[in-house]
């Protein structure tokens, strides 16, 4: 079955649902963040098919998340390690964990916490606007067009409809 494409929306989360494309590419996202870099630990922690694997760290190595470096020549085997933009993915993880926490944890808590090392104590991440600190809510926030909308898509009902204000 042949996939749409939401690369070229003007929606940076259809956009980054492009990229990640099904549920694996998160979670091998998740296992790089918890320090898995070879491909044999991802396969085991996962227990994911190996052409799986292959093809969704493929996708994130073209896609510049992560990046190979080899460690061994004979046969070659790399590392897949995160870059910036690949850490810069952390909050999108730390947010799907905070919704699950709360909405799908069950009475025995959460499966996993964090420690936030700068202050010592375990926490959870909160989304706040950058410039007042205060949080942002579905009902304190709401869109507006960007400079990256595209003109020809401004005028269209829905989206003055979408982005009136």
């Amino acid at each position: 079955m042949r996939r749409t494409s939401f690369a070229h929306w003007p929606c940076s989360i259809a956009r980054t649902m492009d990229l990640l494309g099904d549920w694996w590419t998160p979670l091998v996202l998740r296992e790089a963040f918890y320090g898995i870099r070879r491909f044999d630990a991802f396969q085991a922690s996962l227990g994911i098919a190996r052409n799986t694997l292959t093809d969704r760290l493929r996708r994130l190595v073209d896609e510049g998340l992560l990046e190979k470096r080899p460690y061994q020549t004979e046969p070659v085997r790399h590392d897949y390690v995160l870059t910036e933009k690949g850490r810069d993915f952390h909050g999108v993880l730390m947010a799907m964990n905070a919704w699950g926490d709360r909405w799908l944890a069950g009475e025995q808590g959460p499966p996993v916490t964090f420690r936030h090392d700068p202050c010592g104590h375990d926490s959870h991440p909160e989304v706040v606007c950058a410039d007042c600190g205060e949080p942002m809510t579905a009902d304190n926030t709401h869109p507006r067009r960007g400079p990256g909308y595209p003109a020809h898509l401004a005028e269209r009902p829905d989206a003055r409809a979408r982005f009136a204000s």
